[in-house]
């Protein structure tokens, strides 16, 4: 199947003003995300779409492609639908999402998201991975737990799964092997994206403050490939952009654990 990767890249950004325009390790950040894809050899094609001239010059400057779309889309995913109906790229039956802040993302999360949506078992597909126990009380980490096909159950902030005796070793022990963090990077045929950005917003997303939220309330099966590895994560604030750039490049964490073999 013909795919489509779009990274959306918006430089109104709160918490990091002008970010895709900010430099990691020499380049603009927008340009190492384009880069890092680029060399994944996905034979995919990829664009940049942004609601900045700026940031169209230096994708072009790079030798990538660049779109010039609306400014007022609420979301990253609005952004991907535009650029997707447009007449040059209309031709893509399946479409990724990359996020435009993510210059460390892993090669197996993209292949495992766009591939439940190619092989096509979903109409959407996302990427987790089997992490500690710890990060269930990070609300800043988004958690996911899937049913035995693979199919997304429900995407949380909050401890999911929850532990209702941490007095029983057993049931932590259990309770630890079915952790995963979710990878925002999605994967949708054209039909389910057009559904999805005509959907309004449900209040679980509002709630949750989680986009994918959305289709899957209104019924949409959203497919998680757990794979090994994870994004070095995504760069948000001043902070992250100094780690990045004080660890440029950084290395991709690995897990080792069996169940990144797969849960399909």
């Amino acid at each position: 199947m013909s795919t489509l990767i779009v990274i959306p890249a918006r430089l109104g950004a709160s918490r990091l003003p002008q970010k895709p325009m900010r430099d990691l390790a020499g380049k603009p950040l927008v340009v190492r995300v384009f880069n890092r894809v680029q060399s994944f050899a996905t034979g995919a094609e990829i664009v940049v779409a942004t609601d900045s001239a700026d940031v169209v010059a230096a994708v072009r400057a790079a030798g990538g492609k660049a779109e010039l779309t609306r400014s007022d889309h609420l979301s990253g995913t609005d952004r991907v639908a535009e650029v997707a109906a447009m007449a040059a790229f209309r031709h893509h039956e399946v479409i990724v999402n990359v996020q435009g802040d993510e210059p460390f993302l892993a090669a197996e999360a993209l292949s495992a998201a766009a591939g439940l949506v190619e092989c096509g078992d979903f109409p959407i597909g996302t990427a987790a991975c089997p992490d500690d126990a710890g990060i269930l009380d990070q609300p800043s980490v988004v958690k996911v737990i899937a049913d035995r096909t693979g199919r997304a159950l429900y995407f949380s902030r909050a401890p999911i799964p929850f532990l209702r005796d941490p007095a029983d070793p057993a049931d932590a022990a259990a309770r630890d092997r079915l952790v995963l963090r979710h990878i925002g990077i999605y994967a949708y045929t054209r039909v389910a994206l057009e559904r999805w950005v005509s959907l309004p917003p449900s209040p679980l997303e509002l709630t949750e403050r989680l986009e994918q939220l959305r289709p899957l309330a209104d019924g949409l099966a959203i497919g998680v490939g757990v794979t090994s590895s994870i994004s070095g994560g995504g760069i948000d604030t001043e902070d992250d952009l100094r780690r990045a750039n004080a660890s440029w490049p950084n290395p991709v964490q690995s897990h080792s654990s069996p169940v990144a073999a797969g849960i399909r």
